[in-house]
């Protein structure tokens, strides 16, 4: 019995200068949510970051506010690294949603953003009137750590969708 096979052959060149931008990865429902991750992650560490008292005995004393900094810096820094390679790989975009990698990364994030939101609006609100004219930004940044929370549980449910190829 005999059958024909065809061999296709691509080239495909690239020279060093070019620097490819996958910005059709912004259209996407993950890429617009990492997009949010990154902007709103970005004021979280801006808020509680220009809030925090420099000194060894006032950062004592404000250790759900460096808690909640430490979240916030390690997923903003996650979620750029993400969105980063995403944005200049094709391969990455389609590749990565296919591990388990971004299905343990956000639901790792929901669950120190969750932790270090709460802590946060409680100690606040605990502690009202200790903070005097710092209550309301720490509220503030509290209230958008849940928001966070609540993004990357999002991104948690459709990277284990992708992930599953449901």
């Amino acid at each position: 019995m005999s059958h024909t096979v065809t061999i296709m052959r691509t080239t495909t060149t690239s020279s060093s200068n070019v620097m490819f931008v996958n910005s059709g990865y912004l259209g996407t429902l993950p890429g617009l949510l990492k997009l949010a991750q990154l902007l709103l992650g970005a004021a979280c560490v801006g808020v509680v970051g220009y809030y925090l008292e420099p000194g060894f005995y006032r950062y004592n004393g404000q250790k759900p506010e460096l808690f909640y900094f430490l979240v916030s810096v390690a997923c903003l820094v996650g979620t750029f690294c993400l969105l980063t390679s995403c944005l200049v790989s094709l391969t990455t975009a389609t590749m990565i949603s296919k591990t388990v990698y971004e299905v343990i990364y956000h639901g790792v994030a929901f669950i120190l953003y969750l932790a270090a939101g709460l802590t946060l609006i409680i100690e606040v609100n605990h502690q009202k009137s200790s903070y005097r004219k710092d209550y309301d930004p720490y509220l503030a940044a509290a209230v958008m750590g849940l928001v966070m929370a609540g993004l990357y549980l999002l991104s948690t449910f459709l990277a284990n969708r992708t992930y599953r190829g449901i």
